[in-house]
């Protein structure tokens, strides 16, 4: 490869051509390609062909990824044309500040194979900068005496570009007093001074007044102005002289600020104020001055901050004095800075790959790294180590430029990614070094769980804790990458309910944030246990579980507790004596107290809420001793009494009081009786009777109120109630005006329940009153006065006193229902009846086969009947024969009442009339008398 180095400038330019011999082949790094640039070029501005310059092809800039790389990226590379372009503003003051010769170093990078190149772009200063005086106004004085020729120096003007385009010349407006003269010293730099060229006269004019210009030699040249004021002043003849025109001094770079560096001295033979010499930095630039400062009166130059031999290697100044009279001298002072061992070497990457296959072979480049130290001499000599225990190891290239190259063979499965820790020593003394670690990564599969950072996770939260505060966070890694690296939290267990869980806490899935739903409780809930799972993103996906456990802390919730003064039995106060003749200091009693709280929560204080007597005890803020204040007098009273407050440290506080009854007796007989009372008891608040009083006669209201209405509601019911029916209410029972009616005893057979009757009778309208009774046994009487159930017809209020003979006894029934022909119906015994079943015409097989239909009437409208028989029958012709119906009978349900119902029989009677009649006309004129009866 050939190459060549030039400077491009823009159109209308000069151009400078920098021919460069370059190898034909480029086995590592050859000699630096160098360019030349005025500053300030717009963006984009060609540098140079680098590509070219480098015998590559347009395609080759593309293919090997030709670009460049330095500390601060000025420069890039068209991968079009493979020009160095202009990437960002090239200021040459602000990047190499003082320095005569500006160059940029610049690495050229290509790959396949890797190599790099070293370009050198020098930075060409041009007119861009005015230049500037510190100050817009100089005053000066001189005396009328001084003699023709003097000269006063001026503080020259500064101007941050170099050359010929630094100050060039100065000029003064034309006087008849002063001419300007311009000094060069050793170092090019020109001064400008005042020639006095007229004798001064004081009482003729007392100040003079000039402007001062300064060019610089660029094309147009740039200017700056000051204006000069001087004021005329007698008698001085005498400059100041230093004891050396030019000072130098060399300084370590670690030297403290404050110390001091340089003293210069210089004489005045005149006398008094003329003598008296002040001290003045001259031609030093403000970052100087930042740097170093002199005291006025004596002379001496101290740092101002720490001295980098870096930044800067050598500090030029001039320091002038100045009499009392005007007149001045000045002197070059150089500090020379020495270096010293102060900065570790650097590590920088260069390049660096960002997967590396665990089949790669030994050898491969994985990393390209450079090494810098800013010292210089040995101090600035690197040596570059690598890490143990690492398949990987450093080639060293050229000028600091090294290689790291894979050393054995990896395995992923092992060890997913390397941490390769690069080391750099220098040489100085004691010797400096610093450390870079660079994490390689090797191809992924998911083959790794999530991991948490703890093993379990112990969370303290105090109670009344704010909703919706953020509690623990818990965060687990993956080394595997992407999404089989990506993780997202989950609750899966807990020892709190399922309901209750997401009353409590919530998780954030993406930040494992722990929320708290709710305000805790310690006296409710004390900690819970939670279960958390972390998983991955892969597929299939890993996940992995850790337990976190919750325990929620008391906060100032309980009060103090006064264990002493302790009640008596009977609840009042104890007393405790006090001699008559005790003096201040006394140790009275002392109030013990407790706080269930633990810390500051528990830091009691005591407090005198009210006293009897102010000012005659004391209360121990922290003890709770209580100790008599001043002696007892005259007028005071022989019982005290001092209510006393303990406050714990909380926030806020919580208190409990306690009573102290304190008696002045020199024995106990001198005690009164009525000790134990205390004091008087307080008067009842009158407010607080007055409210009692009140609820009293409201609560009395209600009660009168409650009745009334109780009352009103039984006279309506009574009253909208027929006599005849309230009757049967009555004590005493039922009453019967017609013959006695029983019922037999159904407890066996398919009848096992008794019913209580009540028939009333107003006019032609019957009402029945059914009664349901426990079942009886076959030996117990349904009809007596001991019996629960009667089946009775009242026709009349007196009957039952009328007729005392209606309730008999009645013995047990047959427990066959099949009769025999002796026992079936007909008239007055069997003979007359038939195998069909007619109506009977025996008046107490009747009134028996009424009280039947009722209480089968009665199961039939509750839904309950245990009757055989077909629709309409009610069971009745198993007995009677199946030719017998309900139509052969007269219908008492229409009157019938059932007690807890508001049914009747009356519908299902009508239903069940509405059919035909299967028997004879026989049978229907039977019924026809029985209804007469």
């Amino acid at each position: 490869m050939g190459g060549s180095c030039a400077q491009r400038r823009p159109a209308g330019r000069r151009q400078v051509l920098f021919p460069f011999l370059l190898p034909l082949f480029y086995p590592a790094l050859c000699e630096p390609i160098r360019y030349s640039i005025p500053e300030e070029l717009a963006k984009g501005s060609v540098v140079g062909n680098l590509a070219k310059d480098l015998a590559l092809s347009v395609q080759d800039v593309s293919v090997r990824k030709l670009r460049v790389s330095a500390e601060k990226l000025l420069f890039h590379v068209d991968v079009e044309s493979g020009d160095l372009l202009v990437k960002d503003r090239i200021d040459r003051e602000q990047i190499c500040k003082e320095r005569r010769l500006c160059e940029l170093q610049l690495e050229a990078v290509v790959e396949n194979p890797l190599n790099i190149f070293h370009v050198v772009v020098i930075v060409e200063d041009i007119n861009d900068n005015a230049p500037q005086f510190d100050k817009k106004e100089i005053h000066l004085e001189i005396f009328e005496s001084a003699s023709t020729g003097a000269r006063i120096s001026l503080d020259p003007a500064t101007d941050p570009d170099i050359n010929i385009n630094s100050v060039n010349d100065y000029q003064i407006n034309p006087n008849t007093y002063f001419s300007l003269m311009v000094r060069v010293n050793s170092d090019g730099v020109k001064y400008p001074e005042l020639s006095l060229e007229k004798s001064l006269d004081h009482e003729e004019q007392t100040s003079h007044h000039l402007m001062l210009t300064a060019l610089d030699g660029g094309d147009p040249p740039l200017s700056a102005t000051t204006r000069i004021e001087i004021y005329v002043k007698d008698t001085n003849d005498n400059a100041p002289v230093f004891s050396n025109e030019e000072y130098r001094i060399s300084v370590s770079e670690n030297l403290p600020p404050g110390s001091s560096v340089l003293q210069v001295t210089a004489t005045d033979e005149d006398e008094g104020i003329n003598a008296k010499i002040n001290y003045y930095f001259r031609s030093t630039t403000q970052s100087t001055k930042h740097i170093f400062r002199l005291e006025e009166k004596t002379g001496i130059i101290k740092n101002n901050q720490f001295l980098d031999f870096e930044d800067t290697e050598k500090y030029t100044m001039e320091v002038e004095a100045r009499d009392g009279g005007g007149l001045s001298t000045q002197c070059k002072i150089v500090i020379e800075i020495l270096d010293e061992n102060d900065n570790s070497p650097e590590i920088i990457i260069t390049s660096l790959s960002n997967e590396i296959l665990e089949d790669s072979h030994p050898g491969m480049v994985v990393a390209l790294f450079k090494t810098r130290d800013r010292d210089s001499g040995e101090n600035g000599k690197v040596i570059c180590n690598l890490g143990r225990d690492v398949p990987f190891k450093i080639h060293s290239s050229s000028n600091n430029y090294y290689k790291l190259v894979t050393d054995g063979a990896l395995d992923r499965e092992q060890n997913p990614e390397y941490n390769v820790t690069l080391t750099a020593t220098d040489r100085g003394q004691p010797p400096l070094s610093s450390s870079i670690t660079i994490t390689l990564h090797i191809g992924d599969v998911n083959d790794n769980p999530p991991v948490f950072a703890q093993l379990s996770y112990l969370v303290q939260v105090e109670e009344n804790n704010p909703p919706g505060a953020s509690i623990a966070q818990v965060s687990a890694s993956d080394p595997d990458l992407g999404p089989n690296g990506r993780v997202s939290y989950s609750i899966v267990g807990s020892d709190l309910a399922p309901r209750a869980l997401a009353s409590f806490v919530s998780l954030s899935a993406q930040s494992g944030v722990l929320f708290a739903q709710r305000a805790f409780d310690h006296e409710q809930l004390r900690g819970f246990a939670l279960t958390l799972q972390a998983r991955d993103q892969g597929s299939p996906a890993r996940s992995a579980n850790v337990s976190l456990r919750v325990l929620v802390g008391d906060r100032n919730d309980n009060a103090p507790r006064v264990l002493y003064p302790a009640l008596g039995p009977d609840g009042s106060a104890l007393f405790d004596t006090v001699p008559r003749a005790a003096q201040p200091g006394y140790l009275v009693t002392k109030v013990v107290a407790v706080d269930a709280d633990a810390g500051h929560n528990a830091w009691l204080s005591y407090h005198v809420l009210q006293a009897s007597e102010p000012g005659l005890f004391g209360l121990g803020l922290r003890t709770g001793e209580v100790r008599l204040a001043r002696p007892l007098g005259d007028r005071d009273a022989a019982r005290q009494r001092l209510l006393v407050a303990v406050r714990d440290g909380g926030r806020p506080p919580l208190s409990a009081t306690a009573t102290l009854l304190l008696v002045f007796a020199d024995s106990l007989q001198e005690v009164p009786p009525d000790h134990h009372l205390g004091e008087r008891p307080p008067r009842a608040d009158p407010q607080a009777e007055l409210q009692f009083y009140l609820v009293l006669a409201l609560a009395f209201i209600s009660v009168l109120f409650l009745l009334a209405v109780i009352l009103a509601v039984a006279l309506r019911l009574r009253s909208s109630s027929s006599q005849e029916a309230w009757g049967c209410f009555q004590a005493g029972g039922v009453c019967s005006k017609s013959a006695p009616a029983v019922a037999p005893n159904y407890s066996e057979g398919t009848l096992p329940y008794s019913y209580n009757l009540c028939v009333a009778q107003t006019g032609k309208t019957e009402f029945n009153f059914l009664k349901y009774s426990d079942p009886f046994h076959s030996t117990q009487d349904i009809v007596g006065s001991d019996s629960p159930g009667a089946l009775l017809s009242l026709h009349g209020r007196n009957d039952l006193a009328s007729h005392p003979e209606t309730v008999m006894p009645q013995a047990p029934p047959n427990t066959d229902w099949r009769f025999s022909q002796a026992q079936r119906p007909g008239t007055s015994g069997s003979q007359n009846g038939d195998e069909t079943g007619t109506w009977p015409n025996n008046q107490f097989d009747t009134e028996m086969l009424q009280a039947m239909i009722l209480a089968s009437a009665s199961e039939a409208a509750d839904g309950s009947s245990t009757l055989g028989g077909g629709a309409g029958t009610m069971g009745l012709s198993a007995r009677y024969g199946p030719q017998f119906t309900l139509q052969h009978v007269p219908d008492y349900r229409q009157n019938v009442y059932i007690p807890g119902s508001n049914a009747t029989l009356t519908n299902a009677a009508g239903k069940r009339d509405g059919k035909a009649a299967a028997g004879g006309n026989g049978n229907k004129k039977k019924s026809g008398k029985k209804e007469k009866k």
